[in-house]
């Protein structure tokens, strides 16, 4: 279903943040209670079971054909398959982490080892740790850790302090960003080891075993079905293409959108969500690309929601904030790319000058 961008005028955006919201009451409980009404806040089991079996099944049949053709070059032709299954397996976990498939959290947790830890070799335990406080306070530059800084910068602030190597990324991290998410997919194998030393006890054993175990598998699938050097470039070819798909997914959906100011005035729940989040318009394909995620303002508003509610949902919600005057950010896929690289390319901007 593809919705028209919304037209907004110069600092639109700022504008919506400044206005205050009306007395009486939160600006997110008359939504919240309509969207209960409508059931889409109702889980969608079923629709998890297929999806989780035909995922399985569609890498059961890749881990066939690499045995199958493992001595052939053209067994790389089944990386970028194996790359696009692995972000639907990412989904999935993402999904687990915020009780979309179910209300028990044991099972939840279960799901989420399977296809975070098992699977990909990323730790659920830090993914969730990390993802729910991006939710909690999206683009707070104190509270966010998807905006800390890092490889990337996203202020000014952060970028002056930028020196040496880490001076040179940040005046061309624009043009870097993406080949940097190339190695997306060993960062977040190896930021799972690293965060067993926050983890203790019975957690740390579960999660350590799981990774060991994804390693060991995953280095003895491509031993036994290929040559050597087949291996080698098909867990190259397999892992480049996977971060760069999640790095395709995340990049559109906070990057260039409102920052809250810390000293500022404090924006409830709506506002915060809102304001800070860029939806992705497009049909069926986009939903299946993006795993849901171009519906960012709905999934931020309402975390739990089942995926294949969100598109239901954002009727409602860009009609809601309409009625309050709060800016609704919609765009394209391609213009959302160019956005986040034209905010990336603008903060560096004082590190060229200086040349």
């Amino acid at each position: 279903m593809a919705l028209a961008v919304v037209p907004l005028p110069e600092n639109a955006a700022a504008a919506g943040a400044r206005q205050p919201p009306p007395e009486g009451g939160s600006e997110f409980t008359p939504l919240l209670r309509d969207i209960k009404g409508q059931g889409l806040l109702d889980r969608r089991t079923g629709w998890y079971v297929r999806t989780i079996v035909v995922n399985a099944l569609a890498l059961a049949a890749v881990v066939t054909g690499m045995a199958l053709i493992g001595s052939s070059w053209w067994v790389l032709a089944l990386a970028p398959v194996l790359a696009v299954l692995g972000a639907r397996t990412a989904f999935v976990g993402h999904d687990a982490g915020h009780a979309q498939i179910t209300g028990d959290r044991s099972v939840s947790r279960v799901i989420g080892l399977i296809h975070g830890n098992l699977l990909l070799g990323m730790s659920y335990a830090w993914w969730n740790d990390k993802h729910n406080r991006h939710h909690a306070n999206p683009n707070h530059i104190e509270k966010d850790p998807d905006v800390a800084a890092d490889v990337l910068v996203f202020t000014s602030e952060q970028a002056a302090t930028r020196v040496g190597f880490r001076g040179w990324l940040t005046r061309h991290q624009a043009w870097l960003f993406f080949p940097l998410t190339l190695l997306e997919g060993l960062a977040l194998k190896v930021s799972g080891f690293q965060d067993l030393r926050r983890q203790s006890g019975r957690e740390r054993l579960i999660e350590g075993a799981l990774l060991v175990a994804h390693v060991v598998a995953y280095v003895a699938l491509l031993l036994t079905t290929m040559p050597l050097g087949h291996a080698l470039a098909f867990a190259a070819l397999h892992q480049a293409l996977f971060g760069l798909h999640l790095g395709m997914a995340f990049a559109p959906n906070h990057k260039g959108m409102e920052m809250p100011d810390p000293d500022g005035d404090k924006w409830g729940h709506l506002r915060r969500q809102v304001l800070t989040s860029r939806n992705i318009k497009g049909g069926a394909l986009t939903d299946w690309f993006l795993g849901g995620l171009n519906y960012q303002i709905e999934h931020h508003l309402f975390p739990s929601m089942p995926r294949p509610h969100l598109r239901l949902a954002q009727p409602m919600v860009k009609a809601h904030c309409e009625s309050l005057g709060i800016p609704f950010t919609e765009t394209g896929l391609v213009d959302s790319y160019r956005q986040a690289l034209r905010h990336m390319y603008e903060v560096g901007e004082p590190l060229r000058a200086d040349i």
